[in-house]
């Protein structure tokens, strides 16, 4: 797989080719757990501004639901699957950056596990925005609602062995020990980046990283 650097020159040059107009522009990002999504998206985000453009961005992660809630639903040890996001406020959130200029986003805590509710804003001058989650490409459900709102699809898919030791050390980093983080990495991140690949609408996708 190519350097987040090389990534990022590819995606940067496709979007300076995108047709020019005054609307704002959608980039998605998409990709399994530890792909490497937040990074390349939040260093496009600094290519766009070096260039001039202003760029906003969007985790779909601050729209997890909350703890409580998938604790009564018994979903707390799926966290991070797409039944336990709030997936009717992201496509709310979404339609609502083609209509309007400015707006809050939530964003999630990793360390404190937990979202926080405007802790983003999206400025007007922000012509381009990139939006990186999981589940954007999925032809399943309310997520194919999204598809439409694409002005670039992007989907980031390294290897399964390197998906393995990046989500085995970020619970590490977290503070679990070597045998829970482990098992959270198998029994839940690995099997919903399998659900993303088999799920996945490829027809939508305009830039394959690999």
């Amino acid at each position: 797989m190519k350097d987040v650097r090389s990534l990022t020159e590819l995606v940067f040059n496709h979007i300076q080719q995108m047709p020019r107009s005054d609307k704002r522009k959608l980039i998605a990002i998409g990709g399994a757990p530890a792909s490497g999504k937040s990074t390349l998206a939040s260093q496009i985000q600094m290519r766009l501004e070096e260039e001039g453009y202003p760029c906003g961005l969007v985790p779909m992660d601050g729209f997890h639901l909350d703890n409580e809630i998938l604790v009564e639903r018994g979903l707390l040890d799926r966290k991070g699957a797409p039944e336990t996001f709030d997936i009717a406020g992201f496509v709310r959130l979404i339609n609502r950056l083609s209509a309007e200029k400015e707006l809050t986003v939530p964003l999630f805590d990793r360390g404190r596990d937990c979202v926080i509710a405007d802790a983003g804003r999206i400025k007007a001058q922000h012509q381009h925005v990139i939006i990186e989650g999981n589940y954007l490409f999925l032809n399943d459900g309310v997520w194919k609602d999204l598809h439409s709102c694409w002005n670039l699809s992007v989907f980031i898919s390294p290897p399964q062995n390197i998906l393995k030791e990046r989500l085995i050390q970020r619970w590490l980093d977290n503070g679990l020990d070597e045998t829970a983080a482990k098992a959270r990495a198998l029994v839940n991140d690995i099997p919903n980046g399998k659900l993303i690949l088999s799920k996945i609408n490829r027809q939508i996708i305009d830039v394959w990283l690999e």
